[in-house]
Formats: C-alpha cells, sequence, structure tokens
C-alpha cells in the first residue's frame, strides 16, 4: 500500500512542477510584454488521514499566486500619450466590439501603451480602449462618460476681459514739445479729464486726428499689445500717456499730479488715428504714489481695478476691459530718461486654436496644447482601485476581470499618479525565472527517479510472490 502511495506521490510531484514549469515558461515568454504581471507558483501538500506514530508524507498540489500588486519598473517611451501608473490601480479599459461600439464590460489593466487609432480612440497594444471622462476644451465641463476619444478639436477664442499693468510714469516726461522748451500739460478741455471724483468713465473725451500732432507732441508711448474681440479676433492696441495736470501743493485746494491714458481708434497710424480718452483721471501725490478714481474698484490689497469701456479699434468692438492696477503697481517717479517704463502688462484673451500635441499630467488629465499655445484638459482617464486585486481575475491582453473576492471597483487614484510618456514594464525577472527553472527542472527529476525506485521495488514484491 505504501509503495503505490508513493507512486501517485510522485506523479502528484510531477503533475505540480509541469505546472510550475508553465508558470516559469509563460513568465519568461513576457518578461518585455508592457504591465505584465508574473504568475508564481505555491505548493500545498495533502495530509492523509493517518495516526500519530505513523505520519506519512502526503501528496502535493499546486496553485498560482498573483504578483498584481508588485510595481513594474517605469520606462519613458517618448510616446506623450502613453501612461504608467505608479502605485496600486488600474487603468479602465473595453473591448471594442464594432465600429464605435463596446462590449460594456469593464476590463482593468496595467498596461499603459496608450495611443490615438485612426477614430480618435485611445487605444493599448492589446487593443483595448482607454475609458474614463471627455472634457469641453473651451469650458472644462464633461462632455460624456466612456470611451476617450482625442479628435483634433479647436479652441475658440477668448474675448480679452482683463488687462493687468504696472508702469512707473516720469515726472517730468519727456515730450517733443518738452524738447523744444515747452513742458506745460496737454490741457484741451474736450480731450482731457481731470475730475477724479467721477462715478463713471467720462467716455466723451477724445482728441480727433486732425488735432492729433498736438496730442502727440504733449504726450508719450504707452503699452503697446494685442487684445482679442469676441471670437478671438485680434485687435492692436496702442496707447499714449498725457499729463494733464501739474501737482500744486500749495494751490487752494491743493492740485495733484494728474494723467491721462488715451488709445489709438485705428491700428494704421498715430497721426491719421483719433486718440479716445479711457475716462479715468490717474493722480498721484507728492510721493509718486498712486490715488485711484472715485470709481475704481480698491481691493483688500490695495490693487485697483478700472473699468475702459465699449474699446473700438478699426470699427471692431473688442467689448469692456477691466484695467487692474496691483499695489504699488502704477508710479510718478522722476526718471533720466523722461520716459513711460513698463513692469507688467498681459492680457487674458486669446485667438482659436487647433489641437498640436497631447500630455498627460500626474492625475490622469489629457491635456491638449493648441496652436495658440494655450492647454485645456480634454479628459480624464478613468482609474480604479479594488480592496483586493490579487484576486482579480486575469483576461486576455494583461488585463483583469472584477471578481467576488476583489470587491467592486473603487474609483480614483488612491494615492498612486500617472506618469505620462513611459509604460510600466513587466515585473517578471529573468534571471530569478532561471533560477526557478532549474529548481522545477531537478524536482520534476527526482519525481520520476521515486517513480522508478518504486516501480521496482513493486517488481520485485511482485517476483517474490512468483
Amino acid at each position: 500500500m505504501s509503495i503505490s502511495t508513493a507512486l501517485l506521490t510522485a506523479f502528484s510531484g510531477m503533475k505540480a512542477q509541469t505546472y510550475a514549469m508553465a508558470n516559469i515558461s509563460g513568465n519568461i515568454a513576457n518578461s518585455q510584454t508592457p504591465g505584465y504581471k508574473y504568475v508564481d507558483t505555491s505548493f500545498s501538500d495533502l495530509v492523509s488521514a493517518q495516526t500519530v506514530k505513523q505520519a506519512m508524507a502526503g501528496s502535493v498540489v499546486s496553485e498560482a499566486r498573483f504578483t498584481t500588486t508588485l510595481q513594474g519598473a517605469l520606462r519613458a517611451t517618448g510616446v506623450s500619450t502613453n501612461m504608467a501608473i505608479n502605485g496600486q490601480a488600474f487603468f479602465t479599459v473595453q473591448q471594442k466590439t464594432g465600429e464605435g461600439k463596446f462590449s460594456g464590460v469593464s476590463l482593468y489593466t496595467r498596461r499603459g501603451d496608450f495611443a490615438l487609432n485612426k477614430d480618435g480612440y485611445l487605444v493599448n497594444g492589446a487593443d483595448l480602449s482607454l475609458f474614463g471622462t471627455n472634457l469641453d476644451p473651451a469650458t472644462g465641463s464633461v462632455i460624456s462618460t466612456g470611451p476617450i476619444k482625442v479628435v483634433n478639436s479647436t479652441m475658440p477664442g477668448r474675448e480679452t476681459a482683463r488687462i493687468d499693468y504696472g508702469a512707473n510714469l516720469p515726472k517730468l516726461p519727456a515730450t517733443p514739445a518738452a524738447a523744444a522748451g515747452d513742458s506745460a500739460p496737454y490741457a484741451v478741455q474736450s480731450a482731457v479729464v481731470t475730475d477724479a471724483t467721477l462715478a463713471a468713465p467720462d467716455t466723451s473725451k477724445r482728441v480727433p486726428a486732425a488735432q492729433a500732432q498736438t496730442f502727440l507732441d504733449r504726450s508719450v508711448p504707452g503699452p503697446s499689445l494685442t487684445i482679442y474681440a469676441p471670437g478671438g479676433g485680434p485687435v492692436s492696441l496702442s496707447t499714449r500717456w498725457a499729463k494733464v495736470q501739474d501737482a500744486a501743493p500749495s494751490a487752494t485746494p491743493p492740485k495733484s499730479a494728474i494723467w491721462n491714458l488715451f488709445y489709438a481708434s485705428s491700428s494704421t497710424g498715430s497721426r491719421t488715428s483719433d486718440w479716445i480718452n479711457v475716462g479715468s483721471a490717474f493722480s498721484f501725490d507728492s510721493s509718486g504714489k498712486f490715488l485711484p478714481p472715485a470709481h475704481a474698484a480698491v481691493g483688500a490689497s490695495g490693487s485697483a481695478s478700472l473699468k475702459i469701456p465699449q474699446i473700438t479699434v478699426d470699427g471692431v468692438n473688442a467689448g469692456d476691459l477691466t484695467f487692474n492696477i496691483a499695489a504699488g503697481g502704477l508710479t510718478q517717479l522722476a526718471t533720466s530718461s523722461g520716459s513711460v517704463t513698463t513692469n507688467t502688462l498681459a492680457q487674458d484673451g486669446y485667438p482659436a486654436g487647433t489641437l498640436k500635441s497631447l500630455s498627460v499630467t500626474a492625475e490622469g488629465t489629457i491635456v491638449g496644447t493648441f496652436t495658440n499655445d494655450m492647454t485645456a484638459a480634454l479628459a480624464v482617464a478613468g482609474v480604479a482601485n479594488f480592496a483586493n486585486p490579487n484576486a482579480l481575475k486575469p483576461s486576455s491582453g494583461g488585463s483583469y476581470e472584477q471578481t467576488r473576492d476583489s470587491g467592486p471597483p473603487i474609483s480614483g487614484l488612491n494615492g498612486a499618479t500617472v506618469v505620462g510618456g513611459n509604460v510600466e514594464a513587466s515585473n517578471s525577472d529573468t534571471a530569478g525565472e532561471f533560477s526557478k527553472l532549474i529548481a522545477t527542472q531537478q524536482a520534476y527529476s527526482a519525481n520520476v527517479k521515486v517513480m522508478t525506485a518504486s516501480q521496482q521495488m513493486m517488481s520485485d514484491l511482485l517476483n517474490a510472490i512468483r
């Protein structure tokens, strides 16, 4: 009875080592497969009924031991849409079943070698489509949830609503008139605003083109920049500063230095354009500190925002602008040059643009860069976690299926990060597999030896009976 038991036990050992050899073979074969998780072999002994004094080593059974949670090395690929997860999480994917159709069964994978196919879907090397959330590049709002699809979308232009400005205005402006010995302020009453107590900008003041030369002789260049009208059309905005009142601290009442800002109604030339007053009196005290007009919105930090109503250049109405000056951003201090020194100049509009390139953030957001040098979020990759990821059921293409033991998917990275332009390599160690290969081969041969010896013993017993 013990000889037959030895035969059966040896056979179970051969079977277990054969299973281990199959796993080793698969691990070596997939050592270069992105996102592959090697399968180890676990052995368990089977103990038959026995007494305390007649214990007998039993047969063996082999089982798979998964390494789904064991991180593989991250490798840079240079492909911007490739993604690797650093941490415990899985990409949510589905199998495509037809033109624009999917299986409806979510799979989970670490294989992140995603690239755009001909239809604009992000698919990995196993032809599994990445699922997640598609976003509107203009507003950032959710368009749909499902397969991520990136097309050569266009970002609409954005109207300029705000200009951030900071500069120093010279105490003695170097105007052409001053160079000729006349440093009197520009004081044409139909064009200037000297009342800083106005409740709203005075939009009626302007310099007609016929009087532009006199204005140019008594003003200095201000900021020039491109702003954008509704729809993203560019508008070339040229401005000039004119000092319209000198400081007179001994006057009754005392007078502050006052400047006015003008913009050209045409981009064709300064001498053939009307110059429109923005409608505000920019006052400065004796130390050169800016004193915001009454209609300015003054923030807690000391910043001042002034409204410039209905800017129109070359007949294009760019709408209302907010002229924002940070605390201490606008001063009147003496300079040797006598010109305006611009320190801050920025606006928040941009033209329309088409998609130029893609990138992926650490949160799994797919960001598009457009030809207008603006960026916008286009989609968010679907990522899930599991309470027991090693209990996921392996499927083809390096994907896994949810099981009862794995628990339901938990949306989110849960501390993991997404690394764009990278893929996770196989966690299979070829050198380690070779070591296991040798041990498995020796164990298999030893079991064969046991079977051979047991057979010989059985033959000896039968010969003795004869």
